[in-house]
């Protein structure tokens, strides 16, 4: 999160077509296409089945970097279900790139953020009864809470992201709590079924990023991103990160971490 992004015209599509997509990302010269954070949780998830020390994410995350990957990412959750505390102390000490950690705005989680000190901290929901992350943060019912946890991390000089769903007014909270970043949550994106309802949910995180970036926000997205889908969320104008884990670590189990990280790096960039 070190680096200084351009602002570009935000152009719209008057349709949903992806095809217009492309032709609007194709006429802005020297458009950057989003980095790539890669989610190590499920090398922990495997570590954790057998409470056992291996796989080890400290290890995942030397060889995602080496993969080409431009950042780490972990969610330290409350119930310790994959990462551990040791887990990122060890992050902290060894990534090379930037670290990203997700955690719940409890007053917990800051003491152990602004002890830790990561790159940027990404403030996302959690519920102990849930497999994965459900959805964004409801901004406009915790507005107070929210906003005192970015206060108090932004003013030991760590930056705060907000995972939200790409509604105007979670936007506009968002916005209000002077968090520096917001990640859209792609799930309803990637849930799509049909090729439909795919274009109208891309329009959706379309506008979405525009409107954050109108407030001031910088944009980054995750969540069910796969090797099949990431292309058009990546095209997004204005789109700096994509956080993705899952997918990646279903590929390094069959083709190996570096390999599964360049692949999906390349579809981030554009060159496949």
């Amino acid at each position: 999160m070190t680096k200084s992004a351009p602002r570009f015209p935000v152009l719209l599509p008057r349709s949903g077509d992806p095809a217009a997509l492309d032709t609007i990302v194709a006429c802005i010269p020297g458009f950057p296409l989003p980095t790539l954070g890669v989610n190590i949780d499920h090398i922990a998830t495997l570590r954790q089945a057998r409470r056992t020390t291996e796989p080890d994410p400290v290890a995942a995350a030397v060889l995602a970097e080496l993969g080409g990957a431009d950042g780490i990412t972990v969610h330290l959750r409350e119930d310790r279900r994959h990462i551990q505390e040791r887990d990122l102390r060890l992050l902290r000490q060894t990534v090379a790139t930037h670290l990203n950690l997700e955690m719940a705005a409890t007053p917990a989680m800051v003491v152990i953020a602004l002890e830790v000190r990561p790159d940027y901290v990404t403030l996302v929901p959690e519920r102990r009864e849930e497999v994965t992350t459900e959805g964004g943060l409801d901004v406009l019912s915790y507005a107070e809470p929210l906003g005192q946890a970015v206060r108090e991390l932004q003013s030991q000089g760590i930056p705060v992201s907000l995972f939200v769903d790409p509604h105007p007014d979670q936007l506009a909270a968002a916005a209000a709590t002077t968090a520096r970043w917001i990640e859209l949550h792609t799930g309803t994106y990637a849930n799509a079924a049909h090729e439909a309802d795919q274009v109208r949910e891309i329009a959706v995180l379309q506008k979405g990023a525009a409107i954050a970036q109108q407030l001031g926000l910088r944009v980054n997205a995750g969540h069910g991103l796969t090797y099949r889908n990431v292309s058009a969320v990546a095209k997004i104008p204005g789109m700096e990160e994509l956080n993705i884990g899952h997918s990646i670590i279903s590929r390094a189990v069959l083709v190996g971490l570096e390999r599964a990280v360049r692949e999906m790096k390349a579809l981030c960039s554009g060159t496949i």
